[in-house]
């Protein structure tokens, strides 16, 4: 009782404790998570004031990876949908702005040109039932949130009521663009004189003398490029600057790969696979004699059950052999064995079943007839595989006595569409064409050989037409074992990344490095990048790199899967904006010594004339004939857009001004222009030009449309 007393005398500290104690909780999450009050955590973008809901985007991107069966990555789904989402909002407002919509009979009309060759949504006589369809509708709402099949292309998925719906809205916004397109694809238009100026540059044409004194004629050691120079020509080429916020980062690999007792080991079990062996029965208290490779009746069933490749029980010629084992196989005698060897990231032991002489190719013809249950046997097929075998007898007997009834018995009988119309003709296939039966029948054969085999698709008559060439082949057992890591070579490795993780906090990376023989790396990305290169997809190295309060020297290590590790460690954070001068160097160092050299070579040029240029400069004149607009490229000097547009400037007999073009400085002495003939009519041309233009005009219009929207990107705080 006297502690209670003592409690409640004390409430209000207590009380006062506990909240000083979940406002401590409060404000460590806030500066654990700077977001943690901000909308953008359920926002993924904000596209001129219209957000994008993180459960309605995630919810789209699950349905679009459902509809690709798999085929794409996550990340993948979330870029798609997105530029859709970004789209969708952007061309809305254009929409809404010219009054543009989808009416119930349009949407109607719309479904059925989407839906109509479906069988499911056919009628008995192949037309298109809007019953059907709207009954599919009202099912997969009555049903909701279960999915319903549905076929399409000849592929089946499950969709669901909420897929159906976001399928109809894509179908309107794909018909809204398409109107909105068309519109403006409508105003574009190409004048008379676009159409002429277009076929001036094509028609009319020059001839020069020029003098090229080229850049590389002045050493680039001559030439100083100071940090201001850089910082002025990237202020006068602003554009060509701006860059994405990235990360420069640095990594050491720690691989998970087979060490040289793992591969010791892995060759001594195949080897030990070779002989017999004896293993205690514990059910019979006996014995028994394990059949090794050198024993085995069941070569099949050995390498499937020993192998990590299966068997292969075809012959093969010696160009299918890979070219590193060939030699060495293909010199074996029948039983022999070569190996252990390794191969394609294999260790492999060969022994040599057999060898043989077989065709290059073979011609034959056939008669397939199905049963039920056979392969691609379609809903038609009846017969019992007793009733095939026996149909395929009879006609066989009959042929055997009468081959003329071939075409006839082909036409009938045979279910083979691939060979009907050709008489049931395979003309002249390789040996690995044909299912093995049907191959072995065709091969092992001789030409006018027929008989009835049977293979998955059903019983064929088949007779051999004709045999072509002849080379060696080799039918080869293979004992195979993937080269992986043992467990303790896997433990060793994640023993030396987390060693060296360690280690790098209070020592130098790449002094570490260094000490344990290992390369550093670079790598920069951007913060919605998924893939490394030599990495793969590692949104997970992307994400934590860019994490708010990251700073530059922080690392760490990640698992990379199907690799081992990497230890990572950010060396420089560049945000948004221009390139540093450092960066910007690489791509303004060489246009800025251009522009010096051009000034130095400028300078020199004294005389007017093209041949005294050429002189003073230790260059030879040269000439270029039939140069037009429409083709910038001068031969022997390559393309010059300036120089070629700078001909068309001058005239007939004049010398023009020093031009600084792309590979030097350039005097160019027009020697003759050939003027183009008018045209009485200028409409096909016109055409032309309409049709470039209008093809052109719907991506220009969204590139524009998207440039002049206000987009807050959250993705990288959201979703990815």
């Amino acid at each position: 009782m006297a502690i209670l007393n003592k409690i409640r005398q004390r409430s209000l500290i207590l009380i006062l404790v506990i909240a000083l104690a979940l406002f401590a909780f409060v404000i460590q999450g806030v500066i654990d998570n700077p977001n943690a009050f901000s909308n953008s955590q359920g926002v993924v973008a904000t596209v001129n004031g219209t957000d994008i809901d993180v459960t309605d985007f995630q919810q789209k991107v699950k349905n679009y990876q459902d509809r690709s069966g798999g085929r794409i990555s996550s990340s993948q789904a979330m870029n798609a949908i997105y530029n859709q989402e970004v789209s969708n909002i952007v061309l809305d407002e254009e929409f809404e702005a010219l009054g543009l919509s989808v009416e119930k009979d349009e949407m109607r009309d719309l479904l059925k040109n989407s839906f109509q060759s479906n069988p499911e949504f056919q009628d008995e006589n192949g037309n298109f039932d809007v019953n059907r369809l709207n009954a599919f509708i009202s099912n997969l709402k009555d049903i909701s949130p279960d999915s319903a099949p549905l076929t399409s292309a000849g592929q089946t998925v499950n969709i669901n009521y909420d897929i159906w719906t976001n399928n109809e809205q894509s179908i309107a916004s794909s018909s809204l663009k398409q109107t909105y397109y068309n519109l403006v694809k409508a105003g574009v238009n190409t004048t008379i004189a676009e159409a002429k100026d277009e076929y001036l540059a094509e028609a009319k044409n020059v001839n020069i003398r020029f003098v090229q004194i080229p850049y590389a004629s002045i050493s680039d050691s001559l030439v100083e490029v100071s940090k201001s120079d850089v910082k002025a020509y990237m202020k006068d080429h602003e554009q060509k600057f701006k860059a994405d916020a990235n990360r420069e980062v640095v990594y050491v690999e720690f691989k998970e790969e087979a060490s040289k007792e793992d591969e010791e080991a892995i060759k001594a079990e195949l080897l030990k696979l070779k002989n017999d062996r004896a293993e205690y029965n514990e059910s019979s208290g006996n014995t028994d004699t394990i059949p090794g490779f050198d024993s085995v009746k069941d070569v099949a069933e050995f390498i499937n059950s020993n192998s990590d490749i299966k068997y292969n029980d075809t012959f093969l010629t010696a160009g299918l052999i890979p070219a590193e084992s060939k030699e060495n196989i293909i010199s074996l005698e029948v039983g022999e064995y070569y190996g252990p060897y390794k191969e394609a990231g294999f260790f492999k032991l060969s022994k040599m079943i057999a060898k043989d002489q077989l065709p290059d190719s073979v011609k034959t013809r056939h008669i397939l007839i199905p049963f039920i249950g056979a392969a691609s046997a379609g809903p038609d097929v009846t017969l019992t595989r007793e009733q095939a075998n026996n149909q395929a007898d009879s006609l066989y007997n009959i042929l055997k006595s009468d081959n003329s009834k071939f075409d006839d018995f082909v036409t009938e009988y045979s279910t083979d569409q691939g060979s009907v119309n050709n008489g049931g003709r395979y003309d002249w296939f390789p040996y690995n064409r044909m299912v093995a039966p049907f191959r072995d029948f065709s091969f092992k054969g001789k030409t006018g050989d027929m008989g009835v085999v049977e293979t998955a698709y059903g019983f064929h008559i088949i007779e051999i037409e004709g045999q072509k060439g002849e080379s060696d082949v080799y039918k080869i057992a293979t004992l195979a074992r993937k080269i992986e890591p043992s467990q303790k070579t896997l433990d060793d490795v994640y023993n030396k990344a987390t060693k060296f993780e360690i280690a790098a906090k209070d020592g130098d990376f790449n002094a570490l490095a260094k000490e344990q023989e290992l390369v550093v790396k670079p790598i920069t990305f951007k913060e919605l990048d998924e893939n490394i290169p030599g990495l793969g997809s590692q949104r997970q190295v992307v994400r934590w790199f860019f994490e708010e309060g990251r700073d530059e020297g922080d690392f760490k290590s990640f698992p990379v899967s199907g690799f081992g590790f990497i230890v990572a460690k950010l060396v420089e954070k560049n945000e948004e904006g221009l390139m540093s001068v450092e960066d910007a160097s690489v791509i303004a160092l060489p246009q800025i010594r251009k522009e010096k050299k051009a000034k130095m070579i400028r300078e020199k040029i004294k005389a007017t004339s093209i041949d005294e240029i050429a002189k003073n400069q230790g260059q030879s004149p040269k000439t270029a004939s039939a140069l037009t607009l429409k083709n910038t490229t001068i031969a022997g000097a390559g393309v010059e857009p300036k120089v070629v547009g700078a001909a068309f400037g001058l005239e007939q007999g004049k010398t023009s001004k020093p031009i600084d073009g792309e590979k030097g400085v350039y005097v160019i002495e027009v020697t003759k222009v050939t003027e183009a003939t008018e045209l009485d009519n200028y409409t096909s041309i016109v055409n032309r030009l309409n049709a470039a233009k209008r093809g052109a005009a719907q991506g220009k219009v969204y590139q524009a449309l998207e440039k002049s929207a206000e987009i807050e990107d959250n993705r990288a705080k959201t979703v990815f």
